[in-house]
């Protein structure tokens, strides 16, 4: 069966033509919404087709071709471009809609087996799979078909979104959760901002540095020092309290200059998150600064949020 299926999908590969090329630039240049369609076993092709390219940036919907004549062809305009599947291209549901795409102002591209079926002749644009033998013993089920159109289905896909120069930063407005979410969020996503960064000028006392550090909310464990001009010079740390008093007779007129660790390790909002744990461990911290181009703090990432968002 796996063979069957295997030689399936390279008997597409060989078939891939200039039509292919044509149907990727129609669904870049789609003003509209992709629409998949499809009936039976093609159809759980089709709703997977729709949500990969959901997931890659692409306005896209599943359009069962039962409920869109009882209604749902409403969701279809002008500009769409419909993917319409099909091994035999012969399915009835999908053969009476043709006419409404084309009255609504939908283009019809064709994934089929058929190049002269009845949903091929009435499409504007066909992708022929061929005919395909099915891993089924009586040549009946649909599976060596199914593969074939799933794997030009992902094929189409893929093609858009390196047409479309679709990037990592983008995937992860469209993945916050899960392990996808975490491997491509970023630290602006996740560090703390406004009121709840803790800053002190490196002039204050050491006793308004453990003021800052206290009243803060989050109650962060660390201040970040800066100079006049606002740009970090250093960091404050509970542990860097801990040892100043451990000398005995601790000073708290010092300035934070005298006490803070000096050229800290610092990330940048758009370094992902995953990179920002991993300089975490390698330094043994719990708080790294985040600051912008010149050398301002914009946020502060804290172990705890990484722990509330189960990085580590």
């Amino acid at each position: 069966m796996l063979e069957a299926e295997a030689a399936a999908i390279r008997q597409v590969t060989a078939r891939l033509d200039g039509r292919f090329a044509e149907a990727v630039a129609w669904l870049q240049g789609c003003t509209g919404a992709v629409v998949v369609t499809a009936i039976g076993k093609p159809g759980f092709v089709a709703q997977k087709l729709s949500a990969t390219l959901a997931s890659t940036g692409v306005r896209s919907f599943y359009l069962h071709p039962a409920e869109a004549v009882h209604g749902d062809l409403g969701r279809v305009a002008a500009g769409d471009v419909v993917l319409a599947l099909s091994n035999s291209g012969a399915s009835e549901e999908l053969l009476r809609l043709l006419p409404a795409f084309k009255r609504l102002g939908a283009k019809v591209i064709a994934l089929t087996g058929d190049p002269q079926s009845g949903l091929a002749r009435g499409a504007d644009l066909v992708l022929d799979i061929g005919r395909v033998e099915e891993a089924c013993p009586l040549g009946l089920v649909p599976t060596a078909s199914s593969a074939a159109l799933h794997a030009l289905s992902d094929a189409l896909a893929m093609a858009l979104t390196r047409a479309r120069r679709f990037t990592q930063d983008e995937y992860a407005q469209f993945h916050p959760g899960g392990k996808l979410g975490r491997q491509v969020m970023q630290v602006r996503e996740l560090m703390r901002t406004g009121d709840a960064i803790p800053v002190v000028r490196a002039t204050a006392p050491l006793s308004e540095g453990v003021a800052v550090m206290t009243r803060t909310p989050g109650r962060p464990g660390a201040t970040l020092v800066v100079d006049g001009k606002g740009r970090m010079v250093g960091i404050f740390t509970d542990g860097d309290l801990r040892r100043h008093v451990e000398k005995g007779k601790p000073r708290f007129d010092v300035t934070m200059r005298e006490v803070m660790g000096k050229h800290p390790r610092s990330l940048a909002p758009e370094q992902k998150v995953v990179a920002a744990v991993a300089l975490m461990r390698e330094t043994r911290v719990d708080q790294l600064p985040v600051v912008d181009g010149a050398g301002k703090p914009v946020g502060l990432l804290d172990v705890q949020d990484l722990l509330a968002a189960g990085f580590v």
